[in-house]
């Protein structure tokens, strides 16, 4: 672990007084509530070269399939003000490469439990990802990304369906003793009907949002940019719907949340948390600026202590 950054563990110290980052999702404690979101940081291989990642509080790996994906066409990235939109279509080398390399691997320099992002296309699908993530030492909570069409229920992604989402929860709970944490699209109506179904489905939380469905078109050349024709969207530019989202699910279910969307900053950190969320992922700046989350952690006690805060959990929800 990084010499000098710690006191005690949760503890960071910069002057005089110690401040408590420490934070808790469902039993699993963390040092602090950054976390490396889902597609934006692999298995950590490139990013262990750059800091030692021990001080993230963990990491949501890549989204595992059942079987491996080449994912879309190129190109399939996008640039956009304060944003990018990336179709990269759940690339990854499929379940038993994940469970049988990058998570042993990853155990070698990453000693804390990650968060295991699972795709499927039925229900089916799901529930298999799960019983086989189950069996993983490493793996601390199973993260559902609902955004997949589900190709046995005429396409519609999982997660723009309350009676969808209600019954996916309802079989994963089934499959897995892990803890089981749902990430919603914003690509909905209201937000808030499908996290309800999370909740009365036995979801043990809620991570949100995923990117929002965005559109970029080459005007030289008059056609879409990505090959896929519309991606999703990432990056600072989502914050305020992420915040927004983020506070509105918190005031309608009582299980805890993680946040994500366009985070930059400790500033947005602390935001995030007091509109809801007890820890926070951070995804797209992490292609822009690889040493975001160990500036950002680095960051926060002094933050905290401007802002008066002694112990980060205490500010979760504080905003009425």
């Amino acid at each position: 672990m990084e010499e000098g950054l710690y006191g005690r563990a949760g503890l960071l110290s910069g002057g005089d007084s110690m401040v408590d980052l420490s934070t808790e999702l469902s039993g699993l404690k963390l040092d602090n509530p950054v976390i490396p979101a889902s597609g934006t940081f692999g298995y950590g291989k490139e990013f262990r070269e750059l800091y030692d990642l021990n001080i993230l509080g963990s990491i949501a790996i890549k989204g595992t399939t059942l079987k491996p994906r080449y994912g879309n066409e190129l190109p399939r990235i996008a640039e956009c003000p304060s944003g990018m939109l990336n179709s990269v279509g759940l690339q990854n080398p499929g379940l038993r490469n994940v469970i049988e390399h990058e998570l042993p691997e990853l155990s070698e320099f990453f000693h804390k439990p990650v968060i295991a992002n699972i795709s499927g296309f039925s229900i089916a699908e799901y529930i298999e990802l799960a019983e086989e993530m189950d069996q993983v030492k490493n793996v601390g909570i199973l993260e559902l990304n609902v955004s997949c069409p589900n190709v046995r229920g005429g396409g519609l992604a999982f997660g723009t369906d309350a009676d969808n989402v209600y019954t996916l929860c309802c079989g994963v709970k089934k499959a897995t003793k892990k803890p089981v944490y749902v990430k919603l699209s914003p690509n909905v109506t209201d937000i808030v009907s499908i996290a309800k179904a999370c909740e009365k489905g036995g979801a043990d939380g809620i991570s949100l949002i995923n990117t929002l469905l965005g559109l970029r078109i080459d005007i030289q050349r008059r056609r879409t940019v990505l090959k896929n024709r519309m991606g999703g969207l990432s990056g600072p530019a989502i914050f305020p719907v992420a915040l927004r989202m983020v506070y509105q699910v918190r005031r309608a279910v009582k299980i805890p949340l993680i946040g994500m969307g366009g985070i930059s900053s400790a500033e947005d950190v602390i935001e995030m948390m007091m509109a809801g969320a007890s820890a926070v992922q951070i995804g797209a700046m992490n292609l822009t600026e690889p040493l975001i989350c160990q500036r950002i952690i680095r960051e926060l006690p002094e933050k905290c202590r401007e802002l008066g805060i002694e112990k980060l959990s205490d500010i979760i929800g504080c905003v009425e």
